[in-house]
């Protein structure tokens, strides 16, 4: 599809990015840390940063509604523990933002169900499940996420491999709007994060660490105690030689260890061979359980303050949700307009 034109912005701003995380469990996971809020962090230093807990999205999941209340505050904690500003890139719960599901229902009117319907997620989920098995929300979640970025009128969402079909429908549905309507939507580029290399699963290296993990032993919890981690980073699966090397294919087990640790001593996989050159898995496992620890243990902390004090944390989600609509609102009042919406009548 060719470009349309889209939304000009004045050339003085910082480029601006949005990303969301769902709260779909208690404590964020070491691949969480590293593929997206180590990212966050160094974003929003040269860019207008708005970073949120996605818990519509989450919607697709059940939960006790109390847990889900939690796991969204938890988030937010620690979002703000792994070093974002919320002074700085406002942190806001997606609920708190109306616009959303309102641009949502704009775009569902402009989406085909054929594209909808080859989005891999619901496609997936469809075909382990049938039709029926899959809620409507699913199906429309891609949608949401493209609401989700173009109220912003974000230049840059981060995006992992599993996000850049969902990412090009954000694309074509601004293109469409643009060229219907005329330019309203910056049309959003992909934001390739620098590789710290996949975090794969402690208990199944072949495959990347995430909560649906077949082990409870596979996967790294930010905020479990120490010792726990410890003991897990012990029982990593490896293989049945000696030497120490980066071999993705025939050693994933040891190349996983060799890259958390890289990523939390902030030292090359060269060097670290070079370290360990002579040594065994043991000492590996060892070394990354320290290095890791060290990392997360006052990010734990300060999660554990936070949470401490609700009040403060809730304050803070509501400036961030008012300076999130500021822009949202804006954006909508523009689309609103632009397709013939009624303004309600001033009194």
């Amino acid at each position: 599809m060719a470009e349309s034109p889209q939304a000009p912005r004045p050339p003085a701003e910082r480029p601006r990015v949005l990303s969301l995380m769902q709260p779909t469990a208690d404590s964020l996971h070491l691949g969480n840390y590293l593929g997206a809020l180590q990212q966050w962090v160094a974003l929003q230093a040269d860019h207008e940063a708005f970073y949120g807990v996605c818990d519509l999205h989450a919607l697709t999941i059940e939960v006790e509604p109390a847990e889900r209340r939690r796991r969204s505050l938890g988030a937010a904690a620690q979002f703000i523990a792994a070093g974002v500003d919320p002074d700085e890139a406002p942190v806001f719960i997606q609920s708190h933002v109306p616009e959303h599901t309102e641009l949502m229902w704009v775009l569902t009117t402009m989406t085909g169900f054929g594209q909808a319907a080859r989005m891999t997620q619901f496609k997936d989920k469809a075909a382990r499940t049938g039709t029926d098995g899959a809620n409507v929300g699913l199906f429309t979640y891609p949608i949401l996420m493209a609401a989700d970025i173009l109220l912003y009128q974000a230049d840059k969402v981060p995006v992992g491999e599993d996000q850049r079909q969902h990412l090009e429908l954000t694309r074509d549905l601004a293109q469409r709007f643009n060229s219907r309507f005329s330019p309203t939507f910056t049309v959003p580029e992909p934001h390739i994060v620098k590789s710290v290399g996949r975090i794969m699963d402690l208990q199944d290296p072949t495959v990347k660490m995430s909560k649906s993990a077949s082990s409870p032993n596979g996967l790294i919890e930010l905020l479990d105690d120490p010792k726990v981690n410890a003991k897990k980073f012990r029982s990593a699966v490896t293989d049945s030689g000696r030497e120490i090397s980066y071999d993705e294919e025939n050693k994933p087990g040891i190349a996983n260890l060799l890259s958390i640790l890289s990523a939390f001593s902030g030292r090359e996989i060269e060097t670290l061979l070079d370290e360990f050159s002579g040594k065994g898995y043991g000492d590996l496992k060892v070394a990354t359980a320290d290095a890791v620890n060290a990392v997360i243990a006052p990010f734990r902390e300060r999660t554990n303050e936070l949470l401490g004090e609700k009040t403060e944390l809730e304050d803070i989600l509501a400036r961030g949700a008012d300076r999130a609509r500021g822009v949202a609102s804006r954006t909508l009042s523009k689309v609103y307009r632009k397709i013939g919406l009624l303004p309600p009548a001033r009194r």
